[in-house]
């Protein structure tokens, strides 16, 4: 299966970006702590260059908290200030703030010598689809200021969010790149739900996902469900439709609506705390 999903939204928010990035001080870079390299739009470098960078691992509940230090330590590796949280429940907010003071340091101490004193820090939020930035900037700013979903795409346009006297947020929309040069980042982005599922096969993506689990987190199918993991994902998913009762009419599994709660228990943290990728 080819895994791509670039609507035309995205070219337009792009150009919005650009033309945004020379009022930024501080790029503030949402990623998946469950593929922190697959969810991570390669356009972001080449924007945020020159500018203060932080990188926050969001829904990090979710992923594999051995694989979440390793992944904070390659990223500070590479100049990246860093942290754990998850948006939804607020764990880490309170100590981003801080973060952004540290990481715009010498922006401050510039405007101090200047007599420039209490000017806001101005961070662009960028992400990809469906990683949380949304809910991030209100779970960050204590109220609702923007508008939230579990499908990518919500946030269309850009918005400026005065969080207090010292820092000033840009949202903007969640952007993918025209063209995946690694299937398996495509593969890992459509798992996590950062692309539209109306444009995948959900059965495929279930494959992919069982045989990953199977390879890297032995039992944790058999825990959930109740069946053994030898064979191949269709003879797994197939023992899941019959342990869960998912059939058609004359008792042929359904394995289209199967895969799809497979899917959803992963997407929840059901299944667990799982990472899709690791650092090398």
């Amino acid at each position: 299966m080819n895994y791509q999903w670039y609507p035309g939204h995205m070219t337009k928010a792009k150009r919005m970006m650009q033309e945004n990035i020379k009022l930024i001080d501080l790029v503030i870079e949402l990623v998946d702590a469950r593929e922190p390299l697959s969810s991570r739009n390669p356009d972001i470098d080449e924007l945020g260059k020159n500018k203060s960078r932080v990188i926050l691992l969001n829904k990090s509940d979710l992923a594999d908290a051995r694989y979440n230090k390793e992944w904070i330590h390659y990223f500070e590796e590479k100049g990246f200030h860093v942290l754990e949280i998850n948006s939804q429940k607020g764990t880490g907010i309170k100590s981003i703030q801080g973060m952004v003071q540290e990481a715009c340091r010498e922006k401050i101490e510039r405007d101090r010598k200047r007599g420039i004193l209490n000017r806001p820090v101005r961070a662009m939020v960028v992400g990809i689809p469906n990683v949380g930035k949304s809910t991030f900037i209100n779970a960050f700013a204590g109220k609702a200021c923007t508008k939230t979903g579990n499908k990518p795409g919500v946030t269309k346009g850009k918005q400026w969010i005065r969080l207090n006297k010292g820092l000033e947020l840009l949202d903007t929309p969640g952007i993918l790149w025209p063209k995946f040069e690694d299937q398996q980042v495509g593969l890992r982005l459509a798992l996590i739900g950062s692309m539209n599922d109306e444009v995948l096969h959900v059965d495929e993506l279930a494959y992919e996902l069982i045989a990953f689990l199977k390879t890297h987190y032995e039992g944790v199918l058999k825990e959930r469900y109740g069946v053994e993991e030898e064979g191949g994902a269709t003879e797994i998913l197939n023992r899941i439709c019959i342990a869960r009762k998912c059939f058609k009419k004359g008792e042929e599994p359904d394995t289209m609506k199967c895969a799809a709660f497979i899917m959803d228990d992963f997407r929840s943290g059901r299944l667990g705390r799982i990472t899709l990728e690791f650092p090398e």
